[in-house]
């Protein structure tokens, strides 16, 4: 708490001040969080003091909470390599008290720490107070204004913020698989090839023997969080995710399976090469009615900066698919949106793209969205959707028909044989990054 109230007056954040008249301040409220190492031991004690608005406080203006989307700092990794830049990260202690703010803004003094000299005065705010809505505002206007001013010369920087976390790139050179294998003690089991067998078709299994759903939600927990850099396994852990609410013995044996895989594959990671070119393109596929249960399909898309996946998602359709036809379609309209996303993320990065191509195994989609004559055949598919045939008459996509046996995206839809699971996985860039020197 004190290192708290240091941090204060070293920013000089406020001013202690007689209350104005109509003054209403807001008040402030002591929020406490014990930081743990590796091994579960507290290894700190951390006290916040944000603001807390109320009925009694000033009315805000709304603001947007900062969302860090994964793929934007994939392709910040996927760029970097391809320019050759040195990528450096820190984190801003106490980022919010950097920023300065307009309102006049009165709060109470701390609970606990109420002046016996002057009890009834109150802090005038210069800077932002954890809590109030101005305050990532103010901090990032602030870190705005540094960088501009700052200069670069002739060199490009590119910096990625999420609140206090700051990524940098520029032109001018100056594991967590193990652990979760030990968490969930299976460190020593019985290593296998693939994350699921092709056989598998699990469904609710209610007659089953019940497992804790709290212990299986924590698995498929960290499972999802290794996904971000383990896009091979994305299909399995989406897949199990689906019989969280009421798991049974064997959900959690498919689930093992997947940790076997990561004890035979602990060193796989995204490759990014130095070497790969700037291009983009979307792969979109559908295992139409895959769901035992709903007989709903699943979706799977990826997309890529030249060779460097960026992007990729695994996900069962809203809705029930009357046709192959359709679940496709409907594949290839989410993986349209995702790409017209990056598109504009790139922008940013100065890089512009023409027709990016969209790359389809199903000829039937592709016509839906190419020949108009069709249309009248799709009027029950949902119209948000066909926002697809929008953009491919805009121009902004190309439709690209691709062999089946080359679909990338196919690994998101289904479980596959050996063989063609580790080729689209290599092709993916899922590899072995001992070997590739990383």
């Amino acid at each position: 708490m004190h290192e708290e109230l240091e941090n204060f007056e070293r920013n000089h954040v406020w001013d202690l001040v007689e209350p104005p008249p109509n003054c209403r301040p807001i008040g402030t409220k002591w929020v406490f969080k014990n930081k743990q190492g590796e091994d579960g031991m507290v290894v700190r004690n951390k006290a916040r003091l944000p603001g807390v608005s109320s009925k009694e406080g000033i009315d805000y203006e709304e603001t947007f909470a900062p969302v860090a989307r994964l793929e934007a700092i994939r392709i910040l990794l996927a760029f970097a390599a391809s320019k050759g830049f040195k990528l450096q990260q820190m984190d801003v202690k106490s980022a919010f008290l950097n920023g300065f703010i307009e309102e006049e803004v009165y709060v109470r003094q701390p609970p606990g720490f109420e002046s016996a000299r002057f009890p009834d005065r109150v802090y005038k705010l210069r800077k932002a107070l954890y809590g109030l809505k101005q305050a990532p505002r103010a901090w990032y206007a602030r870190l705005k204004s540094f960088l501009l001013k700052s200069g670069r010369g002739g060199d490009t920087l590119i910096v990625q913020i999420y609140v206090d976390d700051i990524i940098f790139g520029g032109s001018s050179h100056a594991l967590y698989t193990r652990d979760i294998l030990k968490k969930f003690n299976m460190g020593d089991s019985k290593p296998t090839t693939t994350p699921m067998s092709t056989n598998t078709a699990l469904d609710a299994d209610e007659d089953g023997e019940a497992v804790d759903q709290k212990e299986f939600r924590g698995v498929i927990g960290s499972l999802l969080y290794l996904t971000a850099t383990r896009p091979d396994i994305q299909f399995a852990v989406c897949l199990y995710a689906r019989y969280q609410a009421s798991p049974r013995t064997s959900h959690r044996q498919a689930v093992k399976r997947i940790f076997r895989y990561l004890k035979f594959t602990p060193e796989l990671g995204l490759w990014y090469s130095s070497s790969s070119s700037l291009f983009l393109r979307g792969f979109s596929d559908a295992d139409h009615a895959g769901c035992r249960i709903d007989r709903k399909s699943t979706s799977g898309t990826c997309q890529l900066l030249g060779t460097s996946l960026v992007s990729w998602s695994s996900r069962k359709q809203a809705s029930v698919s009357l046709s192959t036809t359709e679940a496709e379609y409907i594949a290839a309209a989410s993986c349209c949106s995702q790409l017209l996303w990056m598109k504009a993320t790139l922008s940013d990065f100065g890089l512009r793209f023409g027709k990016i191509p969209l790359l389809v195994d199903s000829t039937s989609a592709i016509s839906v969205a190419k020949n108009p004559v069709l249309h009248s055949r799709t009027k029950h598919i949902d119209v948000r959707f066909h926002f697809l045939r929008d953009h491919y008459e805009k121009g902004d996509i190309d439709l690209v028909h691709v062999a089946s046996e080359n679909q990338l995206a196919d690994i998101f839809t289904k479980p596959l044989e050996f063989s063609s699971f580790v080729r689209l996985r290599g092709e993916l860039g899922d590899r072995d990054v001992r070997l590739e020197g990383g």
